[in-house]
């Protein structure tokens, strides 16, 4: 985040210009049988409703905006279940926690709340232009200790990238002086095209993100004050500050295509 203006939690850290090859021992792909055993958690439900919808801040969207998004969800909804399948196995591989894997899907109100967010702050676009570019709507969060994130991180992606998932996005913000800290990254799915988002942290950058979420929520708002959330800014700021960096967190980059086809999860 950048101190006295609205942020997102999704801004581009410059990446080196040079990325190691990363390489995935054929060891660890014995252990894909056995996520394939793990019971998936039941989704969330989309929304039905084909009536205009409202929402705190004068947000609103008009029936026909509504049943957009609604069909969007459901589309996730569907679109996940591979995803997911790559997501648990890639945590598995690493030693990672996936965290809040219950919450995997965006609920319909949440991403009501931003599509009506972005089409009220820029009126010049419509319903289909924002859902295109939404990049939450499916999201994880993979979490290892301090001494295993880095190795955890290079792993992981490069088993999503082998498995045809597309990075679209790697926000590496581990480097900043001051805001967030942490590595967002935005993917594209093979097959259903759905986007998704990845978020990798440490015991205590995600501590801090729940901590400010509240914080987070109230500066985005387009009726909160420019004084406003430069106050909430400096709270977050100071939250975060007291986040500790892995070592190479900072130098971590998009991940490289694999040399060699990864065999992909049965499940898909």
């Amino acid at each position: 985040m950048t101190a006295g203006t609205t942020t997102t939690r999704t801004t581009t850290a410059t990446t080196t210009t040079t990325t190691a090859t990363r390489t995935i021992g054929p060891g660890l792909l014995t252990v894909f049988a056995t996520v394939l055993a793990l019971g998936t958690a039941p989704a969330m439900a989309a929304g039905t409703g084909d009536d205009a919808w409202k929402g705190e801040g004068g947000l609103t969207l008009n029936a026909s905006d509504n049943a957009k998004v609604d069909a969007y969800v459901d589309r996730a909804k569907e679109a996940e279940q591979p995803i997911g399948t790559d997501v648990r196995t890639a945590a598995l591989v690493t030693g990672a926690e996936l965290i809040g894997f219950e919450y995997r899907l965006k609920s319909p109100d949440s991403l009501k709340r931003k599509v009506a967010t972005s089409l009220k702050e820029h009126p010049e676009q419509n319903v289909d232009t924002v859902l295109a570019a939404l990049s939450d709507a499916v999201r994880y969060t993979l979490q290892w200790p301090d001494g295993a994130y880095t190795d955890g991180v290079n792993t992981a992606s490069a088993l999503l990238s082998a498995w045809g998932n597309d990075s679209t996005k790697w926000s590496n913000t581990w480097g900043r002086s001051s805001g967030y800290k942490g590595l967002n990254t935005g993917w594209r799915a093979p097959h259903s095209g759905q986007h998704f988002e990845v978020q990798f942290h440490t015991p205590a950058s995600k501590h801090a993100q729940e901590v400010t979420h509240l914080l987070y929520e109230e500066q985005r708002l387009p009726s909160t004050t420019p004084a406003r959330k430069k106050e909430l800014q400096a709270q977050q700021d100071a939250v975060f500050a007291a986040v500790p960096v892995p070592q190479g967190a900072d130098r971590l980059s998009p991940p490289v295509s694999p040399a060699a086809p990864v065999p992909v999860p049965a499940a898909r």
